[in-house]
């Protein structure tokens, strides 16, 4: 498995380019803004993409996705259910009230607690870790959590924003994140990357 990160969109959000090295298929998560190293390095490679995968749908999350997908038609978009009808809120996803615009697309996979994404070799459970938003969730395989907005090094997402809840994150950093091995991977969507054991020790928020 190789990882690349490439922070994208107006709030640099940490954008991941994940490809399985023996069968060159990959995938993307939270494509915050288009940006063409991205393509350069899928097309270098010869990398199929076979998912979009959103952690949520906060509008720095998911502003590169129409035109990832008219890039990659193939790829599905992968959103949790339970965060489409905050997906369709426009005031809850906040783009046109902090960017001027409103992102609309279809997913293609909607996904549940325990769901399986299989790519290539590469094999990712989904968690979900409301708190942030009503529907986040996060991507837990080969010894890595994409976190999105849950966890971040020594800090936690929002939950000042509609349909955030602090009580609901800190029990799902708990009880879905810190029982994961101290030494798991935590690729966040901002900020620096960090492990599981760091964060148990060290973040003071949960």
């Amino acid at each position: 498995m190789k990882i690349r990160c490439l922070p994208s969109g107006p709030l640099a959000v940490n954008t991941y380019l994940v490809n399985d090295q023996d069968t060159k298929k990959g995938f993307i998560v939270d494509p915050g803004g288009f940006d063409k190293r991205m393509v350069d390095i899928i097309n270098e490679e010869t990398i199929e993409i076979v998912y979009i995968v959103l952690t949520h749908s906060h509008y720095d999350h998911i502003g590169g996705v129409p035109e990832y997908k008219a890039l990659f038609p193939t790829a599905k978009i992968v959103m949790s259910a339970a965060e489409m009808d905050f997906f369709k809120d426009e005031n809850g996803m906040i783009s046109t009230r902090e960017y001027g615009m409103f992102v609309s697309f279809k997913p293609d996979v909607l996904v549940h607690e325990g769901d399986m994404i299989t790519v290539g070799n590469m094999n990712f459970r989904i968690v979900l870790t409301p708190g942030h938003t009503p529907g986040g969730m996060c991507l837990i395989g080969d010894g890595v959590v994409f976190s999105g907005d849950t966890l971040f090094r020594a800090s936690i997402g929002r939950t000042d924003f509609e349909g955030g809840s602090y009580d609901q994150i800190c029990d799902a950093i708990h009880r879905k994140l810190f029982v994961l091995p101290d030494d798991t991977h935590v690729l966040p969507g901002h900020m620096g990357d960090t492990t599981i054991g760091f964060e148990k020790r060290n973040n003071p928020f949960v």
